[in-house]
């Protein structure tokens, strides 16, 4: 009999995997309109009270609350946004959490010593500047004072005002433009999927962060449903500027792997020191605002550089308690196992049409995927492609091989909506299923067992207690709460323990007529399962990247005008990752 560790559901982790493993609120805001149901979780505002970590974000009737960033624990609060907070900002000033994330766009500062309970407070003093406030961000500079900057636009320039924290927190005089898009020069902040719309792009979700003497006003740009979108920074050495565009950007920028986007997001100390980089993340499929939540490593260079660490970021990372030798650099070395590999179900709906909210005609979101649900749409890397079963039935299964034994560190189940009819946020949402695990697919033992599971885990990330052999998985479905099974990708993470690829040759990078753009190829490395491409504007700092599946080429659209760049290359596989190719230079 083959013996396995069995994993239930309340196990310590030590790892993390994105997008966030929250219990991602159903958005009700737009039933009256289209009745289409999804999950969302965007904005996020994260900070750090008294040694635990609050996590703000849109519309989700309440919020998070962690000790390790590893296990997050909803709060229904006492009092708040009857309609949910949109975009909210929170800080923290003299023991007290503040808030602002009025739906309205108007409103005041609402603030409690007790974030747990949520017994949150108003000073009745509306804020109400001309156009009102979006995306706002509360920023407590290290003298106590207390600064407002907001703006979610496709035409008007992020605005910062300083507030009176003895007076209500009302304004000390008017708004003050800061900055604005400039993509005729900043290749990244296009629009579009890979940057290819002319439609004018967004500027929105500023977040403040001090560093030193240094004031760096981070933004988000260039549309929330896209996989470029990033957050920029504009550095100053006053809180309302000026600001001096930072020739680095972006500084968060996921263009590739499972699940795309780095942009609106907040920075935040650990208990550690470390900074952390939480962003949002695209799905838009349901409706364009179909998001999901990412975090990054992030931090500053000897120099002050700021950096957000994306590279193989939807893969695990350790958790900020987790001692490691350079933040920077958190990732496991658990490659992903499961790609592709062959997989058979008893069950693949057919017949059915998805009811979505679609818009790429209008240019404002992706074209939708092709209506097939088969079996192996659940491991093809894509979370915008799904399996769905016939129903939700406990008879449900599917089984994964391998195609030889392997090493296995940890799961990710990535449910999906398919014509769900969930609003808000009720508290009998789980997922309770079973996954066992073979070497020769006739002996099985169970190695993670959710089949009571309480907790709604539309993410669930599972990290096994020790790593463990197998070829073939099986999961069993137990319980599920959509009418349809939909799952959009079932990820295995360890190591295959064959050799890793080698190293990308003729390498080379061509800088386009419009410098915003450069054309990058190198030679297909036979057993690379795909490729990380590097780019910085110091040889030793390659600080941007993005992960390539299935290709050997890349136009890469995110360059700054008159910034010479360094570029470096490395394949991946099941067993590892190759040595980096030399950095080569493009002007």
């Amino acid at each position: 009999m083959v013996s396995f560790n069995t994993i239930a559901q309340n196990a310590r982790i030590r790892t993390y995997c994105n997008p966030v493993d929250i219990d991602y609120t159903y958005m009700s805001h737009y039933r009256a309109i289209s009745n289409v149901s999804y999950r969302s979780g965007a904005d996020p505002a994260v900070i750090n009270f008294k040694g635990k970590y609050y996590l703000f974000a849109t519309r989700s009737h309440g919020y998070w609350v962690s000790e390790d960033m590893g296990k997050w624990r909803f709060i229904r609060p006492v009092s708040w946004y009857f309609g949910g907070s949109n975009a909210p900002a929170a800080a923290v000033k003299d023991d007290k959490v503040l808030v602002y994330g009025d739906p309205s766009g108007r409103g005041p500062i609402i603030e409690t010593d007790n974030p747990e309970l949520g017994d949150w407070k108003t000073n009745f003093a509306v804020l109400n500047p001309p156009g009102g406030i979006q995306d706002p961000n509360i920023f407590v500079d290290t003298d106590g004072r207390v600064y407002l900057y907001e703006e979610s636009s496709n035409k008007w320039p992020i605005r910062g005002v300083e507030l009176d924290p003895d007076n209500y927190y009302i304004p000390k005089g008017e708004q003050v433009d800061l900055f604005n898009l400039n993509p005729d020069n900043h290749g990244w902040e296009r629009f579009g999927q890979d940057h290819r719309s002319d439609l004018a792009p967004f500027i929105e979700g500023p977040w403040m962060v001090k560093h030193d003497d240094t004031y760096y006003l981070m933004y988000g740009a260039s549309g929330t449903q896209w996989n470029v979108y990033a957050d920029g920074v504009y550095t100053s050495d006053n809180p309302l500027g000026p600001f001096t565009y930072a020739p680095y950007n972006p500084v968060a920028y996921k263009p590739g792997g499972f699940l795309n986007g780095a942009g609106h997001g907040s920075a935040v100390k650990d208990n550690n020191g470390n900074l952390w980089h939480f962003s949002t993340m695209a799905i838009s499929v349901n409706y364009k605002f179909e998001r999901r939540i990412g975090m990054y490593p992030a931090g500053f260079e000897e120099d002050g550089q700021m950096y957000v660490n994306t590279a193989y970021g939807d893969y695990p990372h350790y958790l900020p308690d987790v001692e490691v030798d350079n933040h920077k650099h958190r990732f496991t070395g658990w490659m992903l196992l499961s790609k592709d590999k062959a997989v058979k179900t008893n069950s693949v709906l057919t017949g059915v049409q998805r009811n979505v909210v679609d818009e790429h005609e209008e240019g404002r979101m992706l074209e939708q995927e092709a209506p097939d649900y088969s079996i192996s749409m659940i491991n093809d890397e894509n979370i915008r492609t799904l399996w769905v079963a016939e129903s939700n039935s406990d008879s449900i299964w599917f089984e994964m091989d391998l195609g030889r034994t392997m090493t296995i560190h940890a799961f990710q189940l990535n449910f999906q909506d398919f014509n769900a009819e969930i609003f808000g946020k009720p508290d009998t949402l789980r997922q309770q299923f079973v996954i066992e695990l073979s070497k020769d697919g006739k002996e099985w033992e169970t190695v993670v067992d959710f089949s009571e599971n309480q907790e709604d885990r539309p993410h669930a990330y599972i990290e096994l207690t020790e790593a463990t052999q197998g070829r073939f998985v099986k999961f069993n479905n137990v319980y599920f709460p959509n009418r349809y099974l939909a799952m959009g990708e079932f990820r295995i993470f360890g190591n295959g323990n064959d050799p890793k690829p080698s190293t990308p040759r003729s390498f080379t990078v061509q800088r386009q007529i419009d410098e915003r753009n450069a054309d990058i190829y190198w030679e297909a490395v036979d057993n690379a399962m795909g490729y990380v491409l590097y780019w910085g504007i110091e040889k030793n700092r390659l600080n941007n990247s993005v992960m390539i599946y299935g290709q050997n080429s890349y136009e890469l659209r995110a360059l700054n005008k008159g910034q010479k760049y360094y570029f470096a290359i490395e394949a991946f596989n099941e067993n590892g990752i190759s040595e980096p190719s030399e950095t080569t230079r493009a002007r």
